[in-house]
């Protein structure tokens, strides 16, 4: 089979296709046959050379995928066979094909394309976890969110409005009439305005109740500071050290410096909450993923999970599509499909 793989950290020209043995199904497997492989931002850090979770150069990266089952390892029903999945997998989904646990698939709804599947896992997952895991997001509370036109934004989104939470969002100006058809209350101009100033304008001065925020660094400052009392700040990314090569690992150090040191004292002075989210450190939990993952399937099919696709491209243009993301051109999910 081919696979799309990093030989080494660079920048997205690194990127090439090789050809490796085809997978195997170990007990409790199966094999699927990948039509679609949903790109995020971790991706791209582990191409720089930033991501400590992504395996060892060279090295095939991928949480997500959509496709048909193609072989079942010993102690999985039969049945898996030739279903339409959806599913996770701690790396090598960017594949022809991938071996992963029967836990970690879960059967397509009859009308989700392979291409829209792939972009449900991660962002969706993701996004739940923010806003109704642990951000416990109410029908009367308001919600920031930072980089609203990117997957997990137009995912929070999504969530937001069904919970039936108002909805900020800091965006580029040319994603803004987008963001409002799919609707969001108020888009906040981050490169224009001080999108602080502009929270404070919006809610009288007393903040939001929950923010999530993929920046890092400083930023998460300024996010605590524009929470109300009680209001919650999530912090799923490090986004402002994404660089590739030496400029990147230089950019790391201030943005990990540069982030708030909290107290638990001060905490419950403010009445604040600080809390992190990271799927790729849940694998453990596949209880728990399969709960939300059902819900959120439930969602698709109730018609309130609408995922967007920016973009489509073949492992062979992967370069392109690292690039889309990288530079936040984007509006919703990139994704990766096999060559033809």
């Amino acid at each position: 089979m081919k696979r799309l793989i990093s030989p080494k950290a660079g920048d997205a020209g690194i990127l090439t296709v090789e050809e490796v043995a085809d997978p195997r199904p170990r007990s409790g497997e199966v094999v699927v046959k990948v039509e679609a492989a949903g790109l995020n931002f971790a991706d791209v850090l582990a191409r720089q050379g930033l991501y400590p979770d992504a395996p060892p150069f060279p090295n095939c990266m991928g949480y997500e995928f959509a496709g048909v089952v193609s072989a079942t390892g010993n102690e999985v029903d039969n049945s898996w066979q030739g279903r339409r999945v959806l599913g996770l997998s701690r790396f090598n989904a960017q594949a022809e094909q991938v071996a992963v646990p029967v836990e970690q698939v879960f059967e397509m709804p009859e009308d989700l394309d392979f291409t829209t599947a792939a972009a449900i896992p991660v962002n969706y997952l993701t996004a739940w976890q923010l806003l109704v895991v642990m951000g416990s997001l109410q029908p009367e509370d308001t919600v920031l969110i930072h980089n609203a036109g990117g997957g997990v934004g137009l995912a929070a989104l999504d969530i937001a409005r069904h919970i039936g939470a108002t909805t900020f969002g800091t965006a580029s100006p040319g994603k803004h009439e987008f963001l409002r058809q799919r609707g969001l209350d108020e888009a906040i101009d981050y490169r224009n305005q001080d999108w602080e100033s502009e929270v404070a304008r919006l809610t009288g001065g007393k903040g939001v109740e929950l923010i999530i925020d993929p920046i890092g660094g400083s930023h998460l400052k300024r996010s605590y500071r524009a929470l109300r009392s009680t209001g919650r700040l999530g912090t799923f990314g490090i986004s402002a050290a994404s660089e590739s090569g030496l400029l990147g690992r230089l950019r790391l150090l201030p943005a990990v410096v540069g982030m708030p040191l909290l107290h638990p004292v001060g905490l419950m002075g403010a009445n604040k909450g600080v809390f992190g989210v990271n799927m790729g450190h849940l694998w453990q939990e596949t209880a728990k993923i399969r709960v939300w993952t059902e819900r959120l399937l439930q969602g698709y099919r109730d018609g309130w999970v609408r995922p967007h696709i920016d973009s489509v491209f073949g492992f062979s243009e992967a370069a392109q599509a690292h690039r889309q993301l990288e530079l936040r051109r984007n509006i919703g999910k990139v994704v990766l499909t096999p060559d033809a």
